[in-house]
């Protein structure tokens, strides 16, 4: 038996309870991983509300992100032994894999062994932002040195990785946050700009930057009424990456901007990389060299106890945090 995150009925984080669960011995090709942390995303909070891409069965377990010890091993398992430290790729199923509990079994070939330099905490924040940022700004967009890069909800895990991806490769990240009390911090963690929706004239302020060729790059996971603002802040062929829908306002097609520029407006899933060994060998790669090397380290908002996950959803949804949010175990 194991204690698992599960919710028994759709709403807000106080649906979350603890729930013991039995789990059976690893299946072939399977580990079992002994978890120390877990990193929370927003499809969680999707999720249990019965508003994400998928539906849960209830009751459901929950989760995308953990990091721990080898356990055990399932039959035709190699390259991994009881007691390795690792941490697990976002499953593309979170109701049939669902990583939130003590004691979790997962595909081999989602299993990482990650650098003996990241604590639990960093291992389990890694995983979801990095995959996310680099297959919409390397995989994709194919960004480079030079270009400017805007990046919406920059004080976001995925913002903040798209900050580090950008900086690494030589680009020039321009950071969006709705208020100016972020700014700062924006720009003590790696943004070359930091803009303010609250500023007004959101296209102005990022041709002020750029001039007047405007940004290649666009990560957005708003859309909404924004969408005519970066656009209009766009370059010629620029692309734009949607990999959110978070505005709750309808989100205008910027059609004179579309054709006269010739943008590409381009919706995402991570699943686009993780569902391709070739292309997540090479995300892999990418980012297991960063993690090394210290260009992309994970921001940790703030950390929980496991007994404390409806606190932990709170603060996700109150999005006050500059970060990963994280549990312990």
């Amino acid at each position: 038996m194991t204690r698992a995150v599960r919710f028994h009925r759709l709403g807000g984080p106080e649906v979350l309870g603890i729930d013991e669960i039995e789990v059976p011995a690893p299946a072939p090709g399977e580990v079992q991983i002994r978890v120390r942390a877990l990193g929370l995303n927003r499809a969680e909070a999707l999720l249990r509300r019965g508003t994400y891409i998928e539906t849960p069965e209830l009751p459901s377990g929950i989760g995308l992100e953990a990091a721990g010890e080898v356990a055990a091993l399932g039959q035709g398992v190699d390259g991994l032994a009881p007691g390795d430290a690792v941490s697990v790729i976002p499953p593309r199923s979170m109701v049939r894999w669902p990583l939130h509990a003590e004691l979790i079994n997962v595909p081999a070939e989602w299993v990482v062994r990650h650098p003996a330099s990241l604590g639990w905490e960093q291992a389990a924040a890694s995983w979801m932002q990095y995959l996310t940022a680099y297959g919409a700004l390397i995989d994709i967009a194919r960004l480079g040195r030079g270009d400017h890069v805007v990046i919406t909800a920059a004080s976001s895990s995925v913002g903040l990785a798209a900050i580090q991806i950008a900086r690494a490769v030589g680009a020039i990240p321009i950071a969006v946050t709705r208020t100016a009390e972020k700014r700062q911090a924006l720009l003590e963690l790696g943004a070359a700009h930091a803009l303010a929706m609250a500023d007004g004239d959101l296209a102005a302020h990022v041709l002020a930057i750029t001039g007047p060729s405007g940004a290649r790059v666009v990560l957005d996971p708003i859309g909404g009424p924004v969408f005519e603002a970066l656009t209009a802040a766009m370059a010629v062929g620029g692309i734009l990456i949607e990999y959110g829908g978070l505005s709750p306002e309808p989100t205008p097609f910027p059609l004179f901007a579309v054709l006269s520029k010739s943008l590409t407006l381009r919706g995402y899933l991570v699943h686009e990389i993780t569902g391709d060994p070739v292309r997540l060998a090479a995300a892999k790669a990418f980012i297991l060299d960063g993690l090394a090397s210290g260009a992309l380290s994970p921001v940790i908002a703030r950390a929980f106890a496991f007994e404390e996950v409806v606190e932990a959803h709170r603060f996700l949804e109150s999005n006050q945090q500059l970060g990963k949010i994280v549990v312990r175990l």
